[in-house]
Formats: structure tokens, C-alpha cells, sequence
């Protein structure tokens, strides 16, 4: 069960994580710092504030609360980021910091109890409570993406008007184990 569970929310992340590269490859350096108004996110600043909470959560992950002394949550939400080079070598430092913690937890140790803001959380619940946020997030990226290039949007999943042939194709292989990437495209 424990194997099976950080398995899935493995793939689960590695899901959402190609949505938002998927998102960046579409758009240019300027795309990424467009706000809708001055009270609405850039994506690089969305990007910004994951990479923040990524390396405070994941970071001793198993031994230390997850919201770290030296985290500077506010200035997540500011314009810091300068550049597309800087945007991926924050959101690839994120989650390679998620990725390294998840792959530490384990039989022996999937029982400990992990602190969020000196609240007590299992394993499971600290990492669906991540998950969501991240899709929560990357949702606002992946929209903004599409806002920004209108009728040059390039579906990520199933395109308007396509659904019958997705499944078409899907049932025609017959029953299967799917991954949570086979729709993107």
C-alpha cells in the first residue's frame, strides 16, 4: 500500500511538473512576466513562489517542520525572477528537491510524523497538502499560458471538440494501465 501510494503521487507530480514545462515551451521570455493587472501573478512569479515553498517544505523533509525560518514567503510574490534562464533553474531546483524527499520516504519511515507550521500531518496528508497546492498553481500557469496565446494555444490534454476521438482511440487499444501523461500531448 505505502510502495503503491508514493508511486502514485509520484507520477502524479511528474504529471504536473510537464504541464508547466509544456506551458514554458510555448511561450516567450516576455510571455512569462505578463500580468493580467497589478494585482494578478506573473507565471515567473508563480514559478517563484513554488520554488519557495518547494525548498521550505521538501527541504529535511522527515525531520524538520516544513515551514522554514529562512523562507521569505512574501518576497515570493514579487517580481524577482529576471529571466526565462532563471525561471527553469528555480522551478528544476523545486522539484528536484520534492523528488529527492518523496524517494527517502519508505516502509521504515513512512510513520513519521512530519510538521507544517508546527501542525501535525502524516506522510499522506503532507503530501497530498503539497500536491493540491502545486496543481492549484501550476492550473493558474498553465491558464495564464493559454490566455496569453489565445487561438495559438496548443492543447496539453484533450483539445476542444476532440473528445470523441480521444476515446475512440483510447478504447480501441483495449483495457490497459494508463499514466497520467497519456493525454498531454
Amino acid at each position: 500500500m505505502e510502495e503503491n501510494y508514493l508511486n502514485s503521487v509520484l507520477k502524479q507530480f511528474e504529471y504536473y511538473k510537464i504541464l508547466g514545462e509544456k506551458t514554458f515551451a510555448q511561450l516567450n521570455e516576455q510571455e512569462l512576466f505578463w500580468q493580467f493587472n497589478e494585482e494578478s501573478n506573473s507565471i515567473a512569479v508563480v514559478v517563484n513562489h513554488l520554488w519557495g515553498n518547494m525548498k521550505s517544505r521538501w527541504t529535511d523533509f522527515l525531520v524538520s517542520d516544513g515551514e522554514k525560518e529562512w523562507r521569505d514567503r512574501d518576497s515570493e510574490f514579487e517580481s524577482v525572477i529576471k529571466s526565462k534562464e532563471e525561471l527553469l533553474k528555480k522551478w528544476h531546483d523545486g522539484w528536484s528537491c520534492l523528488f529527492q524527499a518523496i524517494n527517502s520516504v519508505n516502509t521504515n519511515n513512512f510513520q513519521t510524523e512530519i510538521l507544517i507550521r508546527n501542525q501535525s500531518h502524516s506522510i499522506v496528508e503532507a503530501i497530498n497538502r503539497q500536491m493540491m497546492h502545486y496543481a492549484y498553481h501550476i492550473g493558474q500557469i498553465v491558464y495564464i499560458g493559454r490566455m496569453i496565446k489565445g487561438k495559438k494555444w496548443q492543447s496539453l490534454s484533450i483539445p476542444k471538440g476532440k473528445s470523441n476521438d480521444f476515446n475512440t482511440e483510447k478504447f480501441s487499444r483495449g483495457k490497459h494501465k494508463g499514466h497520467y501523461t497519456d493525454g498531454l500531448k
